[in-house]
Protein backbone atom coordinates (compact mmCIF):
# COMPACT_ATOMS: atom_id res chain seq x y z
CA UNK A 1 0.00 0.00 0.00
CA UNK A 2 1.21 3.08 -1.08
CA UNK A 3 1.42 6.18 1.10
CA UNK A 4 0.07 9.48 -0.12
CA UNK A 5 1.88 12.29 1.25
CA UNK A 6 0.20 16.10 1.45
CA UNK A 7 2.64 18.67 3.38
CA UNK A 8 -0.21 21.25 2.62
CA UNK A 9 -2.66 19.68 4.85
CA UNK A 10 -0.32 21.43 7.95
CA UNK A 11 -1.37 24.56 6.22
CA UNK A 12 -4.83 24.38 6.04
CA UNK A 13 -7.07 25.21 9.13
CA UNK A 14 -7.79 24.05 11.43
CA UNK A 15 -4.99 21.78 11.23
CA UNK A 16 -2.36 24.84 11.28
CA UNK A 17 -4.28 26.19 14.12
CA UNK A 18 -4.05 23.13 16.16
CA UNK A 19 -0.38 23.10 15.65
CA UNK A 20 -0.17 26.53 16.97
CA UNK A 21 -2.36 25.95 19.55
CA UNK A 22 -0.56 22.91 20.86
CA UNK A 23 2.96 25.18 20.36
CA UNK A 24 1.82 27.55 22.80
CA UNK A 25 0.54 24.93 25.26
CA UNK A 26 4.10 23.06 25.12
CA UNK A 27 5.66 26.51 25.76
CA UNK A 28 3.37 27.36 28.92
CA UNK A 29 3.38 24.46 30.25
CA UNK A 30 7.58 24.38 30.39
CA UNK A 31 7.83 27.86 31.07
CA UNK A 32 5.32 27.22 33.98
CA UNK A 33 7.42 24.25 35.06
CA UNK A 34 10.82 25.87 34.68
CA UNK A 35 9.70 28.52 36.82
CA UNK A 36 8.60 26.59 39.58
CA UNK A 37 11.33 23.64 38.87
CA UNK A 38 14.30 26.56 39.43
CA UNK A 39 12.56 28.22 42.39
CA UNK A 40 12.17 25.14 44.26
CA UNK A 41 14.98 23.60 43.38
CA UNK A 42 16.91 26.35 44.43
CA UNK A 43 15.81 26.07 47.94
CA UNK A 44 16.04 22.59 48.20
CA UNK A 45 19.52 22.63 46.80
CA UNK A 46 20.22 25.15 49.34
CA UNK A 47 18.56 22.48 51.93
CA UNK A 48 21.15 19.88 50.80
CA UNK A 49 24.09 21.95 51.53
CA UNK A 50 22.71 23.37 55.11
CA UNK A 51 24.84 22.89 58.41
CA UNK A 52 22.01 21.67 59.94
CA UNK A 53 21.35 17.70 59.52
CA UNK A 54 17.88 17.70 59.59
CA UNK A 55 17.49 20.06 56.99
CA UNK A 56 19.56 18.43 54.73
CA UNK A 57 17.70 15.39 55.31
CA UNK A 58 14.20 17.14 54.42
CA UNK A 59 16.16 18.29 51.12
CA UNK A 60 17.13 14.85 50.64
CA UNK A 61 14.25 12.97 50.82
CA UNK A 62 12.57 15.54 48.73
CA UNK A 63 14.85 14.96 46.39
CA UNK A 64 14.39 11.01 46.31
CA UNK A 65 11.13 11.07 46.51
CA UNK A 66 10.00 13.26 42.96
CA UNK A 67 13.23 11.99 41.38
CA UNK A 68 12.68 8.20 42.01
CA UNK A 69 8.73 8.00 40.60
CA UNK A 70 8.21 7.99 37.22
CA UNK A 71 6.75 11.07 36.33
CA UNK A 72 3.74 9.64 34.03
CA UNK A 73 2.41 8.33 37.82
CA UNK A 74 2.72 11.64 39.10
CA UNK A 75 0.98 13.14 37.15
CA UNK A 76 -1.99 11.08 37.72
CA UNK A 77 -1.35 11.04 41.50
CA UNK A 78 -1.39 14.55 41.11
CA UNK A 79 -4.68 14.75 39.19
CA UNK A 80 -7.03 11.83 40.23
CA UNK A 81 -5.67 10.96 43.69
CA UNK A 82 -4.93 14.60 44.81
CA UNK A 83 -8.76 16.20 44.53
CA UNK A 84 -10.02 12.46 46.94
CA UNK A 85 -7.32 13.27 49.52
CA UNK A 86 -8.13 17.18 50.53
CA UNK A 87 -10.64 18.52 52.04
CA UNK A 88 -14.39 18.26 50.01
CA UNK A 89 -14.46 21.71 49.65
CA UNK A 90 -10.99 21.94 47.84
CA UNK A 91 -11.50 19.04 46.57
CA UNK A 92 -14.66 20.01 44.33
CA UNK A 93 -13.10 23.20 43.65
CA UNK A 94 -9.81 21.02 42.18
CA UNK A 95 -12.17 18.79 40.09
CA UNK A 96 -14.87 21.02 39.07
CA UNK A 97 -13.74 24.79 39.38
CA UNK A 98 -10.77 25.37 38.64
CA UNK A 99 -9.62 26.81 35.16
CA UNK A 100 -8.04 24.18 33.46
CA UNK A 101 -7.11 22.07 35.74
CA UNK A 102 -5.27 20.08 33.24
CA UNK A 103 -3.05 22.91 32.45
CA UNK A 104 -2.12 23.90 35.68
CA UNK A 105 -1.91 19.95 37.16
CA UNK A 106 0.79 19.49 34.19
CA UNK A 107 2.97 22.79 35.12
CA UNK A 108 2.67 21.64 39.16
CA UNK A 109 3.58 18.15 38.51
CA UNK A 110 6.43 18.78 36.43
CA UNK A 111 7.69 21.89 38.18
CA UNK A 112 7.68 19.63 41.31
CA UNK A 113 9.70 16.57 39.37
CA UNK A 114 11.99 18.91 37.74
CA UNK A 115 12.58 20.75 41.01
CA UNK A 116 14.36 17.78 42.47
CA UNK A 117 16.81 17.21 39.15
CA UNK A 118 17.87 21.29 39.74
CA UNK A 119 18.31 20.55 43.51
CA UNK A 120 20.37 17.87 42.68
CA UNK A 121 22.37 20.40 40.18
CA UNK A 122 22.31 23.35 42.60
CA UNK A 123 23.81 20.97 45.52
CA UNK A 124 26.71 19.93 43.10
CA UNK A 125 27.43 23.70 41.69
CA UNK A 126 27.60 25.06 45.71
CA UNK A 127 29.90 21.82 46.70
CA UNK A 128 32.07 22.80 43.99
CA UNK A 129 33.17 25.36 45.87
CA UNK A 130 36.32 25.37 48.09
CA UNK A 131 34.92 25.65 51.67
CA UNK A 132 37.17 28.76 51.60
CA UNK A 133 34.44 30.56 49.76
CA UNK A 134 31.69 30.29 52.75
CA UNK A 135 34.04 30.81 55.48
CA UNK A 136 35.96 34.15 54.06
CA UNK A 137 31.98 35.13 53.90
CA UNK A 138 31.20 34.21 57.44
CA UNK A 139 34.69 35.90 58.27
CA UNK A 140 33.71 38.98 56.34
CA UNK A 141 30.43 39.52 58.96
CA UNK A 142 28.11 38.01 56.65
CA UNK A 143 25.21 35.23 57.93
CA UNK A 144 24.78 31.76 56.55
CA UNK A 145 21.90 32.90 54.33
CA UNK A 146 23.80 36.17 53.50
CA UNK A 147 26.72 33.75 52.18
CA UNK A 148 24.34 31.34 50.58
CA UNK A 149 22.49 34.95 48.87
CA UNK A 150 25.18 36.91 47.80
CA UNK A 151 28.25 34.10 47.50
CA UNK A 152 27.91 30.53 47.11
CA UNK A 153 24.88 30.84 44.36
CA UNK A 154 25.69 33.68 42.40
CA UNK A 155 28.91 31.77 41.84
CA UNK A 156 27.56 28.19 41.89
CA UNK A 157 24.95 29.06 39.63
CA UNK A 158 27.72 30.16 37.08
CA UNK A 159 28.60 26.81 36.87
CA UNK A 160 26.03 24.87 36.34
CA UNK A 161 24.35 26.52 33.21
CA UNK A 162 24.90 23.83 30.88
CA UNK A 163 23.51 21.09 32.80
CA UNK A 164 20.33 23.57 34.04
CA UNK A 165 20.18 23.49 29.97
CA UNK A 166 19.75 20.12 30.07
CA UNK A 167 16.87 20.37 32.69
CA UNK A 168 15.28 22.96 30.82
CA UNK A 169 14.88 20.70 27.42
CA UNK A 170 14.26 17.52 29.71
CA UNK A 171 10.80 19.42 30.81
CA UNK A 172 10.14 20.68 27.20
CA UNK A 173 10.55 16.77 25.98
CA UNK A 174 8.35 15.24 29.25
CA UNK A 175 5.30 17.94 28.82
CA UNK A 176 4.28 15.79 26.03
CA UNK A 177 2.98 13.23 29.05
CA UNK A 178 0.48 16.10 29.93
CA UNK A 179 -1.65 14.62 26.78
CA UNK A 180 -2.65 11.95 29.11
CA UNK A 181 -4.78 13.92 31.23
CA UNK A 182 -6.41 15.43 28.29
CA UNK A 183 -3.86 18.60 27.53
CA UNK A 184 -3.85 19.17 24.21
CA UNK A 185 -0.29 20.11 23.86
CA UNK A 186 2.00 19.71 20.86
CA UNK A 187 2.02 15.93 20.64
CA UNK A 188 -1.60 15.72 21.55
CA UNK A 189 -2.60 18.01 18.72
CA UNK A 190 -0.42 16.13 16.08
CA UNK A 191 -2.50 12.55 16.77
CA UNK A 192 -5.39 14.58 16.41
CA UNK A 193 -4.34 16.02 13.49
CA UNK A 194 -3.27 12.42 12.20
CA UNK A 195 -6.64 11.28 12.98
CA UNK A 196 -8.66 13.66 10.98
CA UNK A 197 -6.42 13.57 8.29
CA UNK A 198 -4.51 9.95 8.69
CA UNK A 199 -1.13 11.94 7.54
CA UNK A 200 0.50 10.69 10.35
CA UNK A 201 4.09 11.74 9.16
CA UNK A 202 3.40 14.90 8.15
CA UNK A 203 1.49 15.90 11.41
CA UNK A 204 4.22 14.09 13.75
CA UNK A 205 6.83 15.77 11.88
CA UNK A 206 5.91 19.06 12.03
CA UNK A 207 5.74 18.17 15.58
CA UNK A 208 9.67 17.12 15.75
CA UNK A 209 10.43 20.35 13.49
CA UNK A 210 8.83 22.39 16.77
CA UNK A 211 10.17 20.57 19.53
CA UNK A 212 13.52 20.85 17.66
CA UNK A 213 12.83 24.62 17.47
CA UNK A 214 12.12 25.58 20.97
CA UNK A 215 15.43 22.94 22.10
CA UNK A 216 17.57 24.84 19.27
CA UNK A 217 16.20 28.71 20.90
CA UNK A 218 16.69 27.12 24.06
CA UNK A 219 20.37 26.19 23.94
CA UNK A 220 21.49 28.92 21.62
CA UNK A 221 19.98 31.20 24.38
CA UNK A 222 21.35 29.27 27.53
CA UNK A 223 24.83 29.17 25.38
CA UNK A 224 24.87 32.88 25.36
CA UNK A 225 24.28 33.22 28.94
CA UNK A 226 27.17 30.18 29.54
CA UNK A 227 29.41 32.12 27.58
CA UNK A 228 28.52 35.66 29.11
CA UNK A 229 28.97 34.09 32.97
CA UNK A 230 31.83 31.89 32.77
CA UNK A 231 34.10 31.63 35.29
CA UNK A 232 38.06 31.80 34.45
CA UNK A 233 39.64 28.13 35.71
CA UNK A 234 36.13 26.82 36.57
CA UNK A 235 34.77 25.98 33.65
CA UNK A 236 33.15 22.36 34.08
CA UNK A 237 32.97 21.94 37.67
CA UNK A 238 29.66 22.57 38.22
CA UNK A 239 28.47 19.53 35.74
CA UNK A 240 30.54 17.09 37.34
CA UNK A 241 28.07 16.37 40.00
CA UNK A 242 24.90 16.60 38.45
CA UNK A 243 21.58 14.16 38.34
Amino acid sequence: MQYNWNWGVLFQEPYYGWLLSGLRWTVLVTLGAWTIALMLGTAVGIARTWPNRAVRTLGAAYVEIFRNVPVLLQLFLWFYVLPELVPDGLGRWLKRDLPLPEFWTAVLCLGFYAASRVAEQVRSGIEALSRGQLQAALASGLTLPQAYRLVLLPIGFRLIVPPLTSEFLSIVRTSSVALTIGLLELTAQSRQIENYTFQGFESFAAATALYFGIALAATLLMHLIERRTAIAGMVGKGSLGGV
